[in-house]
């Protein structure tokens, strides 16, 4: 391969390619052959680099610089200032919140020294879409190692030493899994790659297929040695198109490299791959629903047993695993599964990929030991709370996830502890939360997603659903009952124990954690008639607070009613009937002008 004295890391996942990562790489080019430096720099469009709250972002090496939140016409100086006079360009460096000083070294910032890399070892320094630079660092080593080394027997039992556990959600030791499907007295068997990531605000599976789909391919052929299969299935939901592209190109060069296909690796073994594209279902993220989605039939549940293990795909021993847990075992065949096991708590071994999002400072793509604090992750990974507003709680394992209040902010993260606080693993979306969250609002929320995304089979879910957002959106427009908190408990505990799959027997999640830790605000919505994070709209009032009013017409410009009124520098004037509680005045006033008071309901 040709050497440079400096290569230029463009991130070109999903959120930076949102904000015009290509046009990036692309000036990068231009202004690189313009300075007549071709030859010395080169440009390199990597998969999600992680920091997504600042992108695009690029890092230069070999010196680690991170630049961040780049623009186009910034490109020619950034190019004439760094490649060309050695000069870094502090303005487009990282500069934490609160402080004042730039932070040039990647490694030195805080959302990337609490890390430790496993599932995203390659992020932000490989070509996804060249296999040659996924091998030059490993790649299909472990490959080679399960296909002349290693028999069936050994393959299952590394991963079983390593503790590897199913990274989708329900945490079952993947070791014991494959055993099931390998000891199936069938000749043919099925491997399926589950990428049907449907949680609002998750995005850890696209964002490895993303950066490194090389590293799902090669685990899935280990797992199709393991189990004695010659046929695998990707199911990607077709949101997806990045991803899709990527996994489709990397396929072809694995089959062209005799990495997939036939006779792979000269060791007589031969296994294919097909990518099949979901139709956003989240309740095919249930694999009894997701295989008989690949079968041509609607995305339904089945009841279990008979385990996907033993009868799956077709009527097939079905292996099933999510893309986390595939892209781990490489690293596990390769490096041993003792060091594996060393990583993470006694029961939940290794590492953890979660995407945190919502009211943090830096949100994005993050990779933990198993074990890691919330505390850690939220506050010295993620910067803490936007606007230095109160920390409320984090939302882990998506909507059907609960919520792990402030009280609980040194709690370890990993299967049992989160199980313990009412919450879940998931797939791994955290959601944090501040003081202006209303609980019960949030509850509602996922309940309604949950209730348009439940496929409807079984009673006690589609039933369930219904009658919990009924109650909630009582409850949010100040006519809830005391009543009504016994049968909110009644229904979720009832849905738990009585629903066909997962999706419904975790939906109540959010409802029961947050009258476990939150009851408070559910007494006041009820009792009281207020919401004290002012966002249950029918228990606020906007009122204008003349004394504060300067008349700069934000407000005015921001109603979308034209609810406000009154001339620039004199104190506006809010009319009641026009008002639809929008809270647009209230989030763009910068004097505090704007009062939201509650309504107290009779």
């Amino acid at each position: 391969m040709k050497q440079y004295r400096t290569h230029c890391l463009v991130c070109t996942g999903t959120g930076c390619v949102s904000n015009h990562a290509f046009d990036i790489k692309t000036a990068l080019e231009s202004e690189i052959i313009k300075q007549g430096l071709k030859d010395e720099v080169t440009v390199i469009a990597t998969g999600c680099n992680g920091f997504c709250e600042r992108g695009p972002v690029m890092v230069v090496q070999p010196e680690n610089i991170f630049y961040q939140e780049l623009k186009e016409k910034d490109i020619p100086f950034l190019v004439e200032e760094h490649f060309l006079k050695g000069r870094p360009v502090e303005k487009m460096m990282y500069v934490p919140p609160k402080e004042e000083a730039v932070i040039p070294k990647m490694s030195d910032i805080e959302f990337f020294k609490h890390q430790l890399l496993v599932v995203l070892r390659n992020r932000g320094r490989i070509d996804p879409e060249k296999i040659d630079e996924y091998i030059g660092y490993d790649g299909y080593r472990a490959l080679g190692k399960a296909l002349t080394e290693m028999k069936p027997e050994q393959i299952i039992e590394e991963v079983k030493t390593a503790g590897l556990r199913g990274r989708g959600g329900a945490g079952f030791p993947t070791g014991i899994k494959w055993g099931f499907c390998e000891q199936a007295e069938e000749d043919t068997k099925y491997l399926i790659c589950n990428a049907d990531e449907g949680d609002p605000g998750a995005f850890m599976d696209r964002s490895i297929l993303e950066a490194d789909p090389h590293a799902v391919l090669e685990g899935m052929v280990i797992g199709a040695k393991a189990i004695g299969a010659q046929e695998g299935f990707i199911y990607v939901r077709d949101e997806y198109p990045l991803a899709l592209r990527r996994i489709n190109i990397a396929i072809e060069q694995a089959t062209e490299y005799g990495l997939l296909g036939e006779n792979i690796l000269g060791s007589g073994f031969n296994f294919k791959l097909n990518v099949v594209r979901g139709g956003g279902a989240f309740v095919c993220g249930e694999e009894t629903a997701l295989i008989a989605s690949i079968e041509g039939e609607v995305g339904r549940p089945k009841p279990r047993p008979p385990y996907p293990a033993q009868k799956g795909l077709w009527g097939k021993p079905t292996n099933n695993n999510n893309v986390e847990t595939w892209a781990n075992v490489p690293q596990i065949i390769l490096r041993g599964g003792g060091w594996f096991a060393s990583l993470g708590t006694k029961e939940s071994k290794g590492t953890k990929v979660f995407s945190l999002v919502g009211k943090v400072n830096n949100t994005g793509l993050v990779e933990v030991p198993m074990g890691t604090t919330l505390r850690t992750i939220v506050f010295d990974i993620g910067g803490g709370v936007l606007k230095g507003k109160k920390f409320k709680a984090v939302q882990s394992g998506g909507p059907s996830g609960g919520c792990v209040p402030e009280s609980l902010i040194d709690l370890p993260v990993d299967f049992e502890k989160l199980t313990e606080a009412g919450a879940i693993m998931g797939s791994g979306g955290l959601i944090v939360m501040d003081e202006d969250t209303c609980m019960v609002d949030v509850a509602k929320y996922f309940v309604e997603f949950l209730e348009e995304e439940s496929c409807g089979k079984c009673n006690p879910c589609r039933e369930g659903l219904k009658r919990l957002k009924e109650v909630l959106t009582l409850i949010t427009q100040g006519k809830g009952e005391a009543k009504h908190l016994e049968m909110l408990d009644d229904i979720a505990l009832l849905m738990k124990e009585a629903s066909l799959c997962a999706l419904g027997a975790t939906a109540p999640n959010p409802v029961l954690t947050t009258l476990k830790y939150f009851r408070e605000e559910y007494e006041e919505h009820i009792f009281q008639r207020r919401c004290r994070a002012k966002v249950c709209k029918d228990l606020i009032m906007y009122r204008i607070i003349a004394e504060k009013c300067t008349g700069c017409q934000r407000c005015v410009k921001a109603c979308p009613t034209e609810a406000i009124t009154g001339p620039r520098s004199q104190p506006h004037n809010l009319e009641e009937s026009k008002c639809i509680k929008c809270g647009a005045c209230y989030e763009v006033c910068k004097f505090d002008a704007i009062a939201g008071d509650a309504i107290y309901i009779e």
